[in-house]
């Protein structure tokens, strides 16, 4: 049997305790999680009969504050990884300075096979068995993979029959509810704000590059925007039913309104059809795996040929495959780091929400880019003092402001 997802990620925390020099007592606090619920989710079927699904919510670590994290809807989505996604957050929310703790949820289920009016009532069951973690400053849910605005509405919504009227209670809400302007784009913007500072600080030049995208959903969407805008050539995308490339460069816009209507990539015109596992092989100047996790292996992290890889996607590589990518010489911008800008966006429309004031688009995103090039120059600094990669700089800097709070709360 391979090694749990959640193992790995605990791997990368171990590391961190040798490089920051923590005390053995610390260990067993911070690679644990606080509290894990398990709910089963019973949702009419339209047609007759039930759909029985089971849903997660893992709270890893509150010492910085209320817990934070997505909720997403995937037939993978088990206590194992729900478990490795709350850790990450953990580390992240610490690494972006965001006074956050981590969490995650999960619902073991296609939402593909349910239709709107199931997945509206599987998502306020699920909310409302977990409700009881939930608060504006206990546990603030938000997207993920396969959950969107409209679904945080519901969430909100359900809660909100309980509570009373919450709009801080989720993030990534619709505008008419108490959403901020800029936050879909935010992770997606995020990876490409860490892209450049790492860029400038290396001494390249970024228009002019070539760029291949795993995953165009709601980051990846946002991430061929914002580099097609740079002059970045984005010659291949894909989604979870394959992809496409093209090497003079794919019309990015023209993608993101078939995205909209809802036709698959490989609609596009001109272009050449491609899988995913072709996609990462491809001689580009930056990968970017923006859809699931383990996608870079050890058992195909050679074939890569990208010069940097930045990390969309919550655990892209394994510890296998980062050593690989390392051992060729490949730049890697990790997901701790490069995919912050959603939570950092989501602490932007929390604060909004409790204070019931909302910030215009334009200063959302420049209190995002600084956010990100702090936290990209903090690690960068630290992995240049240590003499060691950004993932595990990334998560040193992260457990360091952890472990600090923990003992300055009395937790140990």
């Amino acid at each position: 049997m391979g090694t749990s997802v959640f193992e790995q990620v605990n791997r990368w925390v171990e590391e961190a305790f040798s490089v920051v020099g923590l005390d053995d007592h610390l260990y067993e606090v911070l690679t644990t999680t606080y509290r894990e619920i398990s709910v089963q989710v019973p949702v009419p079927k339209e047609s007759g009969g039930y759909h029985v699904v089971r849903g997660y919510r893992v709270q890893h670590n509150g010492a910085r504050g209320p817990y934070k994290g997505g909720i997403r809807y995937h037939p993978d989505a088990d206590l194992d990884e729900v478990r490795a996604l709350a850790s990450l957050m953990t580390w992240k929310t610490a690494l972006l300075d965001i006074p956050f703790g981590g969490a995650k949820g999960g619902v073991q289920v296609d939402p593909m096979q349910l239709t709107t009016a199931e997945l509206e009532a599987l998502t306020r069951r699920f909310t409302l068995a977990i409700s009881h973690v939930l608060g504006v400053y206990r546990d603030i849910p938000a997207p993920d993979v396969n959950t969107n605005a409209q679904v945080m509405a519901w969430m909100m919504d359900a809660y909100s029959s309980r509570a009373g009227y919450s709009p801080a209670i989720v993030t990534g809400k619709p505008l008419d509810l108490g959403g901020a302007p800029g936050r879909e784009a935010a992770t997606g913007r995020g990876v490409v704000y860490v892209l450049e500072a790492a860029c400038k600080r290396w001494g390249l030049d970024l228009s002019g590059m070539t760029a291949a995208i795993q995953g165009f959903g709601n980051v990846g969407s946002w991430v061929a925007t914002e580099l097609d805008a740079l002059g970045v050539r984005v010659v291949a995308v894909s989604d979870a039913f394959g992809g496409i490339r093209r090497e003079r460069g794919l019309d990015v816009p023209a993608l993101r309104e078939l995205q909209r209507e809802g036709g698959p990539l490989t609609d596009a015109e001109g272009v050449e059809p491609i899988t995913n596992e072709e996609l990462l092989r491809l001689d580009v100047d930056v990968l970017v795996p923006a859809a699931l996790g383990n996608v870079i292996r050890g058992d195909n992290a050679d074939e890569v040929r990208a010069r940097i890889v930045a990390e969309g996607a919550n655990h892209p590589t394994s510890p296998e495959g980062d050593k690989v990518l390392a051992d060729k010489g490949i730049r890697i911008l990790p997901d701790v780091l490069a995919n912050g800008g959603g939570v950092t966006g989501s602490y932007f429309e929390w604060t909004q929400n409790i204070q019931q004031f909302r910030w215009k688009e334009e200063r959302f995103n420049e209190e995002l880019r600084a956010k990100m090039v702090e936290a990209y120059e903090a690690v960068a600094d630290f992995a240049d003092a240590h003499g060691i990669g950004m993932r595990l700089a990334a998560f040193s800097l992260g457990l360091e402001r952890v472990a600090r709070a923990v003992r300055l709360r009395g937790y140990v």
